[in-house]
């Protein structure tokens, strides 16, 4: 690592340690158990159901995490299904259709430790060399 990028790392540790002293227990259970969630570490039941036909419309069970940034007309469920396989699935929603999502066993979160993520992946280029032989 060069000295910019630890340097970068240092400050963003920091600020996450000063931000977790502002929370609750709970926001910070919370955020752990989500971001556990979105790293496939949490078995969900994600349950869709119209209002007017009091009917299931589709059922997800697995570890899967809700799309965050989906528009208010549409849900995305991704899903771990193997090692290095996984699945998404977006599903319309309508005025009269519900979406939630249940955890369905309980997991390890500690309330004292705020976790941070980094997905060297994202910001290391997938480069792929090719040689004059081929």
């Amino acid at each position: 690592m060069n000295k910019r990028t630890i340097a970068t790392v240092a400050i963003a540790a920091t600020a996450v340690l000063a931000l977790a002293g502002c929370t609750s227990q709970a926001d910070t259970v919370s955020e752990n158990l989500s971001r556990d969630a979105d790293s496939f570490k949490i078995h969900r039941q994600i349950v869709f159901y119209n209002g007017i036909t009091d009917k299931y419309i589709a059922e997800v069970d697995g570890l899967c995490s809700l799309g965050n940034n989906d528009s208010s007309k549409q849900r995305t469920v991704t899903c771990k299904i193997g090692p290095d396989k996984y699945v998404k699935e977006t599903f319309g929603l309508s005025d009269n259709t519900m979406v939630w999502s249940l955890q369905t066993e309980p997991a390890k979160a500690d309330p004292y430790r705020y976790k941070v993520i980094f997905k060297p992946e994202s910001i290391i280029p997938n480069i792929e060399t090719q040689t004059s032989a081929g």
